[in-house]
């Protein structure tokens, strides 16, 4: 699927003053103060779905991985693992994993459908390593790929949902990912991560290809 992006994107992407103060202090206290209650709220579902991956299929829980964080700090981001034991083995670069590749689990299929397996990096945005909205968190060996003003993305902490998931994501390329992850960057806002919440609910509820295209959130 081809998706119109302006890569030219620098003069389009003037730093704005608006939500200074959230940017530095409240968005922080809103990630703690939100992972924190989802956790405790969740934790029913939670610990069932830990439960029936330990019952289903050989290998761990989690399924934890290296990726760059904020100013390039490397973390391990944690997922509910569904696919089968040493699946990433045999995962090729720059190639995303579709609901049909046979190394997923039949829960995993699951999991992946509703975004579940993405709740365990609740304890990420607990830890401070993620925050509930940005750039999606990458692998460490995209980092020498990117261009100069792809990097801005690590100048905040990587997010559990961002603007390139509701813009199309998987049906993305790399540089149309970035194109919207910089756009985000440099416009943080309380107004824009409520809107990107709200619409994320939208997709896992209904699907991703029901938004395609249909963006409203203007930078």
């Amino acid at each position: 699927m081809q998706t119109q992006v302006n890569y030219n994107i620098n003069p389009h992407l003037q730093r704005s003053n608006k939500g200074g103060v959230y940017r530095r202090y409240f968005k922080r206290i809103l990630d703690f103060t939100l992972s924190l209650i989802a956790i405790i709220v969740l934790s029913p579902l939670l610990v069932s779905v830990a439960i029936t991956i330990r019952l289903e299929s050989k290998g761990p829980i989690f399924f934890a991985q290296e990726r760059p964080g904020k100013d390039k700090k490397i973390f391990k981001v944690y997922k509910f693992r569904t696919m089968v034991q040493d699946a990433v083995k045999y995962q090729k670069v720059g190639v995303e994993v579709i609901g049909s590749d046979s190394r997923i689990t039949s829960l995993g299929k699951f999991l992946r459908r509703f975004k579940i397996d993405e709740l365990a990096q609740l304890i990420n945005i607990l830890k401070g390593d993620m925050s509930i909205v940005g750039p999606r968190p990458t692998l460490p060996e995209y980092m020498e790929q990117y261009e100069d003003w792809e990097l801005k993305r690590f100048n905040e902490r990587p997010g559990l949902t961002g603007l390139a998931q509701i813009n199309g994501n998987i049906y993305l390329e790399r540089q149309e990912k970035s194109t919207f992850d910089v756009r985000y960057v440099e416009n943080i806002r309380f107004i824009i991560d409520l809107k990107i919440v709200i619409k994320t609910v939208g997709i896992v509820l209904f699907g991703e290809e029901k938004f395609i295209n249909k963006s409203d959130i203007k930078m």
